[in-house]
């Protein structure tokens, strides 16, 4: 039997949920009410499947994003998610189908970039996705990290405070923090509604899965919420009745360094808390650096985030900032035919000019290897050494090295 790949339909939503619980190794079994809760917030003309008689085999689906680029500035995002290919159908390029499929799509509704979080490493390279955003979890020893143990809030000169919230007053303030934050840190992506009621518990798909956590909103002297803080704690008592008490961050975001610093002073200080996981930051967080004692805070996790895509390098180029003024003229090779070719930069500080040329090549380079060099977060140098790059003018990957790293780190929080 044939297998065929196609839109999925209503009815076939059920196996085509089946089939992403399968891939993703979760109980294969779909209710009624998980359906009912998913479907109208899933988009069937972007969601694919591959089906073999009436079962689905293989699953893909995309949405829409806007993507915060350095400068600010947001792009439009083809948004990967829900990829997974039945163990019974591996190694028939069934992905390959489906991701040829998308990305024409996204190519021609204009996106410009398109955006994932890739479960293995091997896989994306190969469709022109580079790893463009990373992330690092400490996890931090409490009593040795030297924090003062009578803080009880922010300082009456900073004027702010810290008030512990319930879902639906995050639901209230979470957007427009948000999207305050997007609008200056490179790497976010947008949120839409229906993150908000996922992550607070007012939509729960699968009955019984979800815990509350605990929120705390830190506001300013004005009383804004410039910073949220989720956070779950765990019960463990030593032997000797002393509280070994672990809190673990679902997340913190900050619109200034004082809200971010009060939520992490916070959550450092909580009674019977002796350990803080932080939860996936940027790799540049203030996080260590803040505790008197940084050796407090352990690596325990650091890997590549989010990946990019570039579909239109042209509007890609010329949607962020650089970091220095610079002329350069790059070869980018594309072999899916999306949106390779020659390419002259004018960079600079303010934005930058981007246009398609025959002048002779600086650096030639793949479309995936643009997507790594496109939020700031990686090393022209470094690709070159690792013969990635090819630098075809002497003295070229310097000046683009210069010209492409952003001053902080690029930073996804979320998952997708």
């Amino acid at each position: 039997m044939s297998l065929e790949a196609r839109t999925v339909t209503e009815s076939e939503y059920p196996s085509w949920l089946r089939a992403v619980n399968t891939g993703f190794l979760r109980p294969p079994t779909v209710t009624e009410g998980e359906v009912a809760s998913r479907l109208p917030h899933t988009d069937l003309a972007r969601t694919q499947g591959v089906f073999d008689g009436e079962r689905c085999v293989a699953s893909f689906r995309s949405f829409a994003q806007e993507l915060t680029v350095v400068g600010g500035a947001a792009v439009p995002s083809d948004a990967v998610t829900n990829v997974t290919v039945s163990p019974t159908h591996r190694r028939r390029g069934l992905l390959s189908r489906m991701m040829a499929t998308d990305l024409a799509a996204a190519k021609e509704r204009g996106d410009v970039v398109a955006t994932l979080i890739a479960a293995e490493y091997p896989i994306y390279g190969r469709y022109g996705f580079g790893p463009a955003t990373w992330t690092t979890e400490w996890e931090i020893d409490v009593p040795r990290a030297g924090l003062d143990p009578r803080w009880s809030g922010p300082s009456a000169a900073d004027g702010g405070r810290i008030d512990l919230v319930d879902g639906a007053e995050v639901r209230k303030l979470g957007p427009a923090l948000h999207d305050r934050l997007r609008a200056r840190q490179h790497g976010v992506v947008s949120r839409g509604d229906r993150w908000w009621q996922l992550n607070t518990g007012e939509d729960v798909p699968i009955p019984g899965s979800w815990t509350e956590p605990f929120y705390a909103v830190y506001r300013n002297a004005d009383g804004e919420a410039d910073g949220l803080l989720a956070y779950r704690a765990d019960d463990k008592w030593s032997d000797a009745k002393q509280p070994l008490n672990r809190a673990s961050v679902l997340g913190l975001i900050a619109e200034t360094p004082a809200a971010e610093r009060a939520l992490w002073h916070f959550v450092c200080s909580i009674d019977w808390v002796t350990t803080v996981r932080s939860g996936y930051r940027a790799p540049d967080d203030l996080l260590p650096l803040l505790l008197p004692d940084p050796r407090a805070a352990r690596v325990v996790t650091q890997a590549d985030w989010m990946w990019v895509r570039v579909l239109d390098v042209v509007r890609a180029l010329e949607a962020r900032t650089y970091a220095a003024p610079a002329t350069l003229t790059l070869d980018v090779h594309d072999p899916a035919g999306l949106s390779g070719g020659r390419f002259r930069l004018d960079a600079s500080p303010d934005g930058a000019s981007c246009t398609p040329t025959t002048e002779r090549a600086d650096l030639a380079l793949d479309v995936r290897e643009l997507g790594t060099l496109y939020l700031g977060d990686e090393s022209v140098l470094r690709l070159a050494a690792l013969g990635r790059i090819d630098e075809l003018t002497p003295g070229a990957a310097a000046v683009a090295d210069g010209v492409f790293r952003a001053g902080r780190r690029a930073w996804c929080p979320d998952v997708f």
